[in-house]
């Protein structure tokens, strides 16, 4: 089993800039690709970045270029950076743990609330 923890959330102005962070613990498998993902209400949940050990990354269209995730992984930690964020940036988000059989593992989620 592996558990995922993430912080970071909060209620921030369009333009202003947060920082999540999650961190797993457990079954933890080094190769393992990590991300976040959101889920605004009434919308499916949707990726919004993901890192591969070797720290490939790949980003949804919508934050490319604002958005950016990072890993520790002697910390089992992944962080999103969000800068410039948008009303429609509002959502929960929640951490993603892929391990070594293709099993996802979520976190609780955190809020991010971006106002105008």
């Amino acid at each position: 089993q592996v558990q995922l923890v993430e912080s970071g959330g909060g209620l921030v102005q369009a333009g202003g800039s947060l920082r999540l962070s999650c961190v797993a613990s457990g079954n933890i498998f080094s190769m393992a690709v990590m991300g976040w993902y959101r889920q605004a209400p009434g919308k499916q949940r949707e990726l919004v970045a993901s890192i591969t050990n070797d720290r490939n990354t790949a980003y949804a269209d919508s934050v490319k270029g604002r958005f950016s995730i990072s890993r520790s992984n002697a910390e089992n930690t992944v962080y999103l950076q969000m800068n410039s964020l948008k009303s429609e940036d509002t959502a929960v988000y929640y951490c993603n743990y892929i391990d070594r059989y293709g099993r996802n593992y979520w976190g609780q989620g955190t809020q991010v609330t971006v106002s105008t």
